[in-house]
C-alpha cells in the first residue's frame, strides 16, 4: 500500500512540475506576442481547458474525432510554447506570424470549447429513461362496417283479406274487451307471420 501511494505520490508532483513549466512558458509567449498582465496568464488557463475538455471527451467514448482534433490542437499550442521559450525564439522580437497566432487563439478556444460542451452526448440517466419508456401500443388494423341488414320485402296485403281482418278484430274485442294480438290473429286467420304482421298494421 504504501509503496503504490509512493508511486502516486510521485506520479502527481511529475505532472504538477510539468503543468507548471507548461503554463510558464505559454505565459511568456503570450507576454512576447504583446498581450500584457492577466490576459498573458489567461493564455495557458484556456488552452489547458481546452486540454481537459477533450481529454473528458475522449474518455466519454463518444465522438473520438471530435475529441482527437481538438485535443492535439491544444497539445500543439502548449509544446509549440515550450519549443518556443527554449531558445529557438527570440522572445524580444517576435515575428508577425507568431502574434497573428497568439492574438486569434481566443476564438479558437471558444469555438473548440463550445463544440465539445454542447454536442455531449446524452447523459445515462436520459437513457435509461428512453430504455424504461414504455413501447407505444400497435396500431389494430381497422374492422369492415358491418353491412346494414336488409330490410324484410314489404308483404302486399288484399283489401278484402285486410276487411276480414277487422272483422274478427272486432268479433274478438267484443268476446274479450281486448285488442286482439297478432299471434291470434295470425291462427284465426291462418296466415304466415309476415302476412299476419303486415295486416296488423293496417288494423
Amino acid at each position: 500500500m504504501r509503496a503504490q501511494l509512493a508511486r502516486v505520490d510521485a506520479v502527481l508532483v511529475q505532472a504538477v512540475i510539468a503543468a507548471a513549466l507548461s503554463f510558464a512558458h505559454l505565459h511568456d509567449v503570450a507576454s512576447a506576442a504583446g498581450q500584457d498582465g492577466w490576459k498573458a496568464w489567461a493564455y495557458p488557463v484556456s488552452v489547458y481547458l481546452l486540454l481537459v475538455a477533450a481529454w473528458r471527451r475522449l474518455r466519454s467514448g463518444d465522438a473520438k474525432a471530435a475529441g482527437w482534433c481538438w485535443f492535439v490542437i491544444a497539445l500543439i499550442s502548449s509544446l509549440g510554447a515550450n519549443v518556443a521559450t527554449a531558445g529557438l525564439l527570440d522572445l524580444d522580437q517576435v515575428p508577425a506570424w507568431l502574434r497573428i497566432l497568439v492574438a486569434g487563439w481566443p476564438a479558437v478556444a471558444f469555438l473548440g470549447g463550445t463544440l465539445l460542451a454542447h454536442s455531449a452526448p446524452a447523459s445515462h440517466e436520459d437513457t435509461e429513461d428512453q430504455e424504461d419508456a414504455p413501447d407505444p401500443a400497435p396500431e389494430l388494423p381497422e374492422q369492415p362496417a358491418p353491412e346494414p341488414t336488409p330490410a324484410p320485402p314489404a308483404v302486399a296485403v288484399p283489401a278484402a283479406l285486410v276487411e276480414h281482418a277487422r272483422k274478427v278484430a272486432a268479433e274478438h274485442h267484443t268476446r274479450t274487451g281486448a285488442v286482439i294480438d297478432t299471434p291470434t290473429l295470425r291462427a284465426r286467420l291462418g296466415v304466415p307471420a309476415p302476412m299476419a304482421d303486415a295486416i296488423a298494421a293496417h288494423l
